[in-house]
């Protein structure tokens, strides 16, 4: 009997459509376990905070124009620091969206199935509907939001933590001097008062990412998108086979199947 095979990809929710290059992702993952065998993971990194990564490119099936959609978010400490999994989806918004989807999407079943959703954090919304759409059957989750994985992961020396500031949950980064600090843009900080956290409020930095990823997936095999092959350090997993994702065509548009 040889190693248990691990077949890893990672991804922040990135848009209530996945963008074209998560579903290159999907499946490079599903044709590496058809030559290999094993399990998929899918590591969800749903407390990274940047509300960008949830902006949805569609094009007008009328006029061709493309269209930048992202959800509405309550306030602009909620839209600039809380985490994806802690930024709420107003009902609202859910409704005009699924009144304007008809001008980009033509199939009737994925705009029932986003009317259908009832998720109430963005995070939440994107996942539900990426499952929706029949991308997800039969891989694992693993989240990085999940208090339980952060437990088990191993300590990191550049890293978020996800506390209180305003009213809201904010994703607020640890400096140098050991102080929590928002980033306002360019230069410029807010510094927030010294407080007690734990590993459960814990989320890695793109640097530390992958090591605190593999302390608790183990993954054997890891797919990963054409930026990630720029940054990724491969000698702080050497047990580990990546594997540049398949290419496609605009990679940044939504994935309509």
């Amino acid at each position: 009997m040889g190693e248990r095979r691990v077949i890893c990809f990672g991804q922040q929710p990135c848009g209530f459509l996945p963008r074209r290059f998560l579903f290159a992702k999907i499946k490079t993952a599903r044709r590496v376990q058809q030559e290999i065998g094993g399990c998929i993971v899918f590591f969800y990194h749903d407390s990274d905070h940047d509300s960008r990564e949830t902006q949805t490119i569609l094009k007008d099936r009328s006029t061709g124009k493309e269209k930048r959609l992202n959800f509405s978010f309550a306030n602009k400490i909620q839209k600039k620091y809380a985490p994806l999994y802690a930024k709420r989806v107003d009902p609202a918004w859910r409704d005009q969206m699924a009144r304007q989807l008809p001008r980009y999407v033509k199939r009737d079943d994925i705009i029932v199935a986003f009317r259908s959703i009832r998720a109430d954090n963005v995070a939440d919304f994107c996942l539900e509907m990426y499952r929706a759409l029949g991308l997800l059957d039969g891989m694992e989750i693993a989240r990085s939001s999940d208090p339980a994985f952060r437990e088990a992961a191993c300590p990191v020396e550049d890293y978020f933590v996800d506390v209180r500031y305003e009213n809201e949950l904010a994703r607020a980064r640890l400096g140098a001097d050991q102080r929590l600090r928002l980033h306002k843009g360019g230069g410029a900080y807010i510094d927030l008062p010294k407080q007690n956290w734990s590993p459960s409020q814990i989320s890695p930095t793109r640097d530390t990412r992958l090591r605190w990823m593999q302390s608790v997936i183990h993954c054997t095999h890891y797919i990963a998108g054409a930026s990630e092959m720029k940054y990724l350090d491969s000698s702080e997993a050497p047990m580990v086979t990546f594997i540049r994702r398949d290419e496609i065509s605009d990679p940044n548009e939504a994935y309509i199947p």
